[in-house]
């Protein structure tokens, strides 16, 4: 039946019949469509067609609309850290989402993508520097994933400061300002204790460097001072990451504000102004402090930076000096060259195997080698006088001379 339909329709012009092709297709289409309904009542389930929108009582696993269980399963698990307002800590691991429905953030908040992260939120202010991760909300501090040698420093000096030590200027504020100043002072500090290490090493292979009792440059040293010089852009790279940080939110108000999260959470800006005002002041004071502070660190890079430049030019001023001494030596070989061949000559003229009357003379043979000797000696004295002699300028330069030039 089909193969005669389709070999009439490839005669006809459907241009002009319309009505027809559509009835085909429709024959066809049920055809189809009852093939589908057979197969699908073997397996025991209603005949539900799937066009114009129906689909079978029971989908299969592949078109299933439930959440997947495994991806909630392998959602991140972080080691936290909870520290509370009066210093007491919590170890446990807590997946992703877990701890975004404890602080009311948004599963996005938590990628810490960047290396440097001071990001305030709604209800928490989400911290990262390099290998830190932190959260810190109104009740308590989180710290994620954390390694207890290289951390033990920061959670000491975090729980130090919650317990409440009243020499420290927060102490009288509330929780995030504490929590917040131990982790940036205790970036500033491995900062600065970085740079107290490389600082001096740096310091000592310049010093090896730009000796002037070594007549050569130690390849070695040069090598060294690269790998220097790599970490050194690398850590000038981290403090500026952490400055422009604290500068974008410095440069806002608004910004200032939202890290303000217990006054914005109980909404003291309606009913004591005042205190608020305080809690922005005393926010901005302990940004501006820690700005300060990684601020020397970026002028004592910048200095050590300058000094790596300055001895290069003195190795390359070294190297070029050594340089003129093996181009002069050169020239001077090449003088003493010339002058033996011009007036090697002579002996050149007297080896020919031609007969002049100074065969027979016994004193012949010293008279020509001492001219000789002596020609080319008086020769090559002269050509290294005039290598060496200044040549005096043809004008003395001076101000009158470039003002009258302008003009």
């Amino acid at each position: 039946m089909a193969a005669p339909i389709v070999i009439f329709l490839c005669r006809r012009n459907f241009s002009k019949t319309v009505g027809f092709p559509a009835a085909v297709y429709s024959v066809l289409r049920h055809n189809h469509r009852d093939e589908i309904g057979q197969r699908w009542g073997q397996t025991g389930h209603s005949q539900r067609w799937f066009c114009h929108g129906h689909v079978p009582g029971v989908l299969p696993k592949r078109l299933s609309l439930e959440p997947d269980k495994k991806l909630a399963a392998s959602a991140p698990i972080f080691r936290a850290v909870k520290f509370c307002a009066d210093g007491r800590q919590e170890r446990f691991d807590i997946r992703k989402p877990a701890l975004c429905q404890e602080l009311g953030l948004q599963v996005r908040d938590l990628r810490f993508q960047q290396q440097t992260i001071l990001q305030p939120r709604d209800t928490a202010i989400i911290i990262r520097m390099e290998e830190i991760k932190a959260i810190v909300s109104p009740d308590c501090v989180y710290i994620l994933d954390h390694e207890e040698p290289r951390d033990k420093v920061l959670l000491g000096e975090l729980q130090t400061q919650l317990e409440g030590d009243n020499s420290s200027p927060v102490a009288h504020l509330p929780l995030e300002f504490k929590g917040l100043e131990a982790i940036l002072n205790y970036r500033i500090s491995s900062l600065k204790q970085e740079l107290d290490v490389l600082e001096p090493a740096i310091l000592q292979v310049l010093t090896d460097l730009v000796e002037p009792s070594f007549m050569s440059v130690d390849r070695s040293k040069l090598r060294v001072l690269l790998q220097y010089r790599k970490s050194l852009t690398e850590f000038q790279t981290d403090v500026k990451d952490y400055v422009e940080v604290l500068t974008d939110i410095l440069d806002y108000d608004e910004s200032i504000e939202e890290m303000c999260l217990t006054d914005k959470i109980t909404n003291t800006m309606a009913t004591s102004k005042s205190d608020h005002l305080s809690h922005v002041d005393e926010m901005e004071l302990l940004l501006e402090n820690c700005l300060g502070r990684a601020e020397d660190i970026v002028n004592r890079v910048a200095e050590v930076k300058d000094l790596i430049e300055d001895s290069e030019q003195i190795i390359f001023m070294n190297l070029d000096s050594h340089r003129n001494v093996m181009m002069r030596l050169n020239v001077q070989l090449t003088m003493g060259t010339f002058s033996i061949a011009l007036f090697g000559m002579l002996g050149t003229a007297f080896g020919m195997n031609l007969l002049s009357s100074f065969e027979e003379d016994p004193k012949a043979f010293w008279i020509v080698t001492g001219i000789m000797f002596t020609g080319c000696g008086l020769l090559w004295r002269r050509l290294l006088w005039f290598l060496g002699r200044e040549v005096p300028p043809n004008r003395k330069w001076s101000w009158k001379n470039f003002k009258s030039s302008g003009q």
